[in-house]
């Protein structure tokens, strides 16, 4: 044999060893060993919320791995298996542990990943129909049960799902621009426009930073933004939204859209979507509303009032990753009108696309979103719906939401804390203000929050993260895991008064 056929059957050898079953099988039991002990400890708080590593650790301890050569034989080679998911595990985030109530990112329900799993090894891509055919029907189906719960009726809107939140309203944002601004995906933003018409957004005061982010991408720009008055409560007045808009029609200014929230992220306030939906349909402005978090109060009947005209919106967010507790990432677009499914994108590529089964096309993701090649995105929601039903979204809705509640009756209780609003869901904001502190200029005050915050993260005993509230320092918490109770939030609330002593001892 040759050198190169030695090569050649020494690669073929490796290749056989990576893909065979067997090995799967052995490696795959070892996993679920893992990922199930894994759950029992943490959600039993025992270890730190947040494993806190400094990031140049980390990578040295990732980069060594890289370099101690191929495995000889099966054994080692699970033994390494099994260092490796630890090392993932005892340097990851917790957010199992009920003390995460951090981020809006929740504690997964865990067998959603299994899901995910089986689409991840068998590479179920989406872009067209034919690739990730079953993926592109689970799509769907979730598309048209979300939906419907939104309040349309069936065939009569569209949606389909995208990477995230941000790309979401990336998306929606796209498609109305398209919309309002007729030639604007093939002439591009000039048109023949004066710089007196120039196209403005107008949006939440507080809606999320993707929503300024997209104004940039789509050519509008970040000073084309419009920010809508909020009242008292940090939600958009209607009468000064309509106001604003009559302002700019009377400017003769195109408005690409209005985006409202359910809800916006710093406190987690709810617009009046149908006050919001007046005013826009009377100035025939497209309305899109970043659900991202707060959709799933569609799904209970204690919080749905919190969504009332959601249905009303010409396009909205509604994240899955969030309050449909699977994981990331897994975010949906929705239309009103299904006629504007393919308005985001109005392009060809036919060595995608079958010009033979011109029907596929509708079940075509390619031809909605900004990805070709898109993961099976909603296994994991499909899965978790169809074992459990549809009463455990709403159950987790319900649970989270009255620990927001229950958590600010406790801060109002307490002489040393302070609540910064009253929750409309389950994002609370704080501060801890002990008597040592009582008097303190703003600014002392808002910098203690944030000493506080970096003491109990890197303790590893809560995880909580840092906000302000009118330019002062302030603290958040996200009760994003159903498996928090009261208890947690009594602990929560001695460790910070714990680690404030120690601060102001120092």
């Amino acid at each position: 044999m040759s050198a190169d056929d030695v090569a050649l059957t020494a690669a073929r050898r490796r290749i056989r060893a990576a893909y065979d079953p067997e090995l799967f099988a052995e490696t795959g039991n070892k996993l679920a060993e893992l990922l199930s002990d894994h759950m029992a400890h943490v959600q039993a708080s025992g270890s730190a919320v947040l494993n806190w590593n400094e990031a140049e650790q980390n990578i040295a301890y990732a980069e060594a791995t890289l370099t101690e050569g191929e495995v000889s034989d099966a054994d080692t080679l699970l033994e390494r298996f099994g260092r490796l998911v630890r090392a993932m595990l005892d340097r990851g985030h917790n957010l199992h542990d009920p003390r995460y109530i951090g981020h809006q990112v929740p504690a997964p329900v865990p067998i959603a990943g299994w899901f995910d799993a089986v689409g991840s090894v068998t590479n179920q891509v989406m872009a067209i129909y034919e690739m990730g055919p079953f993926a592109s029907s689970v799509e769907q189906a979730m598309v048209q049960r979300l939906g419907e719960r939104i309040g349309w009726q069936a065939d009569t809107f569209a949606g389909v799902v995208t990477h995230g939140g941000s790309l979401a309203n990336l998306t929606a944002l796209l498609t109305a621009r398209n919309v309002a601004l007729g030639d604007v995906w093939e002439n591009g933003m000039a048109g023949g426009r004066t710089s007196k018409e120039t196209p403005v957004l107008v949006v939440h005061a507080e809606s999320h930073y993707s929503v300024v982010r997209t104004a940039g991408i789509l050519g509008l720009g970040t000073r084309q933004i419009v920010r809508a008055e909020l009242d008292d409560f940090g939600r958009i007045d209607p009468v000064r939204l309509d106001e604003a808009l009559g302002r700019l029609r009377a400017e003769n200014r195109p408005i690409v859209a209005v985006v409202a929230c359910a809800c916006a992220t710093p406190i987690g306030a709810f617009d009046p979507l149908v006050p919001i939906a007046d005013v826009c349909r009377r100035h025939q402005v497209w309305l899109h509303v970043d659900a991202a978090h707060g959709g799933s109060a569609c799904l209970s009947r204690k919080h749905r009032h919190l969504v009332e005209g959601l249905d009303r919106a010409d396009s909205i967010v509604w994240d899955a990753h969030k309050m449909l507790f699977v994981p990331a990432l897994c975010a949906f677009v929705f239309y009103r009108d299904k006629e504007h499914r393919f308005e985001a994108f109005r392009q060809d590529a036919p060595y995608l696309f079958d010009p033979s089964a011109p029907g596929l096309a509708e079940f075509d993701s390619g031809l909605k979103t900004v990805e070709c090649t898109k993961r099976a995105a909603a296994f994991g929601l499909w899965g978790v719906w169809s074992l459990f039903g549809e009463q455990l979204f709403a159950d987790m809705v319900d649970v989270t939401f009255d620990m927001g509640r229950v958590f600010h009756e406790k801060l109002a209780e307490a002489e040393d804390f302070e609540p910064l609003h009253v929750p409309q869901c389950n994002i609370v904001v704080f501060r801890h203000i002990p008597d040592e502190l009582r008097g303190a200029p703003p600014e002392r005050l808002g910098e203690f929050q944030l000493e506080l915050r970096r003491a109990i993260i890197q303790s590893g005993e809560f995880y909580i993260v840092p906000t302000q509230r009118d330019g002062i320092g302030a603290l958040r918490t996200v009760i994003i895991n159903p498996l928090t109770t009261p208890e947690h939030l009594d602990v929560l609330m001695e460790t910070l008064r714990e680690k404030g002593r120690m601060l102001l001892r120092l």
